[in-house]
């Protein structure tokens, strides 16, 4: 949307040193009112405002921002900086970002929104000093006190240092303020940040007693209890539920922290009495349903999914129901059963509740599953036909049928097939980043390594973000034991995106490995292998121990990694070169 300031007439510059000086008495006065500047729009100011939203509309933000804040110093209008500061945020320039922040508070001194951006980014930039100070004179002049403690609080989270944030959120909240709730559940949440869970729970227990019927402080004290005594914060919860049994957050809250517990009956016995006490609440029907699936109770999570069809195609048919959101709940509920039935392999089952989905939304999404299981059974013609009989409304939608119909040939040993697929959607499609990088990984796998790498390296300029197309580049360079350097580079750059893949990481250990730092390498391995022991990063592991002398550890690596995938070419590749034999 085009930014649209409204100028009023300005009368030009005044000749005498006294006019200059009222002039200026004047903006001094306008800014503490909140006025906006009296500048006349010449086509000057129209032309580099409409330049610089053409330029935020094709990404080019760095100079939609630059132009902006240049004009709104020029104009001294804040509305100018607000926009600017809005664009360099959008670029994740930071420190273009606080210059903006700071020209627009000062603009608008009296702006709550622009001190508190300008203060966020100086804190987001360790430019703490006098925070604390600042934000607590905010809080204390300010009218509404818990709306100030908010801002602050939301203003110390962009720091950095969760710790350094705890402190100065602890001096910023005066005595005369600890009084309020609201002043104890942010320094929870600041605790919280910071890995202190026994100061976080204890805050949240402050904020409850002084307000004892708030339901959001009882799920701070349920969520941060549970790191520190479990049986304690249940305990608490119930207690709460009990006082308050319309808590139903907090209920669904307590069901949800039962199930990640693996405490399966308590959940259901939470459920059935929330039932009890809503009968007419059908959606706890579908929450009961999810916990035993989870729980993997399969007939009953059916039984249970079933009845809720059945309520919600009843609430359909109703009159006074037309406009309800009846349909989209038993499209989810399908979709629940379509889960059961793959998990007890039961895929014909599953395409009958695909082919019952008619919700709008879900349907184009439940043809392309119904799509990949007919597949699963081998019947690849009826998939393709499935396929076929799509009709794809935008560029998202196309690319989706390309990416799914070339996975099925894919997946069915068809490699010539799927890339068939993917490069005559390539050629529709020609900046699609996500058909470039199955393309590029299918060119890999019939040993195209020079087209492989030119579309990797495509996939990078497209989408300069993503982390696997950095992955397979630095590893295809570290598994020929080519390019070194580069490799590293890569996958330096995909660890900062996303640090914790265990595919990045089994990557890393790899490079390290050809690198010849075996040591660092099995670090790396064995921190992939912990999260995703297959048969891949086994046969990586596995040669790591075996060259350093641990075969006894190689052999149960990869005899782990064999019972996984008997036929993982990684790891027969790699028992074939080293001449292991596994008995």
């Amino acid at each position: 949307m085009l930014f649209a300031p409204v100028f009023v007439s300005w009368s030009g510059p005044a000749c005498s040193a006294e006019a200059a000086r009222t002039r200026e008495q004047i903006e001094q006065i306008r800014l503490r009112s909140g006025e906006l500047p009296a500048v006349k729009l010449t086509a000057d100011i129209l032309y580099r405002i409409l330049a610089s939203e053409i330029a935020a509309q094709r990404s080019q933000y760095d100079m939609a921002s630059q132009t902006l804040l240049d004009l709104a110093r020029e104009t001294s209008d804040p509305r100018l900086a607000k926009r600017a500061f809005q664009f360099s945020m959008a670029d994740r320039d930071l420190a273009r970002s606080l210059q903006a922040a700071r020209a627009w508070v000062l603009l608008a001194p009296n702006d709550p929104e622009a001190v508190a951006s300008s203060l966020a980014l100086a804190a987001s930039n360790g430019q703490t000093a006098g925070l604390a100070a600042a934000l607590g004179t905010r809080i204390e002049k300010a009218e509404n006190k818990e709306q100030a403690i908010i801002q602050a609080s939301a203003i110390v989270s962009k720091m950095a240092d969760k710790r350094m944030a705890l402190d100065v959120l602890e001096k910023a909240l005066h005595p005369s303020v600890r009084s309020l709730p609201v002043a104890h559940l942010a320094l929870a949440d600041a605790a919280w940040a910071a890995a202190d869970p026994a100061r976080a729970l204890a805050e949240a227990r402050r904020a409850l007693a002084l307000d004892p019927e708030s339901e959001v402080t009882a799920q701070r004290v349920l969520e941060y209890g549970l790191k520190v005594d479990s049986v304690a914060a249940i305990n608490e919860t119930r207690a709460y539920i009990a006082k308050h049994p319309d808590s139903r957050k907090l209920q669904l809250l307590l069901v949800n922290r039962l199930v990640d517990r693996n405490d399966f009956n308590a959940a259901l016995a939470q459920v059935k009495a929330m039932r009890q006490q809503a009968p007419e609440d059908f959606d706890l029907l579908y929450t009961e349903a999810e916990v035993n699936m989870r729980a993997e109770r399969y007939p009953q999570a059916q039984a249970l999914l079933e009845e809720y069809i059945s309520v919600q195609t009843q609430r359909r048919k109703s009159v006074n129901d037309k406009a309800s959101n009846a349909a989209a709940d038993a499209s989810d509920a399908r979709l629940l059963l379509v889960q059961i039935a793959e998990k007890q392999n039961r895929l014909g089952d599953a395409i009958a509740q695909l082919d019952l989905i008619d919700e709008g939304s879900l349907r184009f999404q439940a043809q392309i599953h119904k799509a990949v299981l007919q597949a699963k059974q081998g019947n690849l013609a009826q998939a393709r036909r499935s396929i076929d009989a799509l009709k794809p409304q935008d560029h998202h939608e196309r690319s989706v049928v390309a990416l799914t119909l070339a996975s099925i040939y894919r997946e069915a040993g068809r490699t010539d097939m799927a890339v068939e697929i993917l490069a005559k959607a390539d050629a529709a499609m020609p900046d699609t980043s996500e058909i470039k990088y199955d393309l590029a990984m299918l060119y890999e796998r019939q040993g195209k390594y020079e087209e492989f790498e030119k579309l990797m390296k495509r996939v990078i300029e497209l989408d300069p973000n993503n982390a696997n197309a950095y992955n397979s580049l630095g590893y295809t360079y570290a598994d020929q034991n080519r390019k070194l350097d580069e490799a590293q580079d890569l996958l330096e750059r995909a660890l900062d995106l996303d640090p914790g893949n265990p595919f990045i990481l089994d990557s890393v250990g790899w490079y390290l490995y050809r690198s010849g730092d075996y040591e660092a390498a099995l670090e790396y391995l064995q921190r992939s292998y912990d999260q995703l022991p297959s048969a891949d990063v086994a046969a990586h592991l596995g040669e790591v121990l075996w060259v350093t002398k641990r075969g006894d550890e190689a052999r149960r690596i990869w005899s782990a990694g064999m019972a996984k995938d008997p036929q993982n070419e990684t790891l027969l590749k790699t028992l074939k070169r080293l001449g292991v034999t596994l008995q």
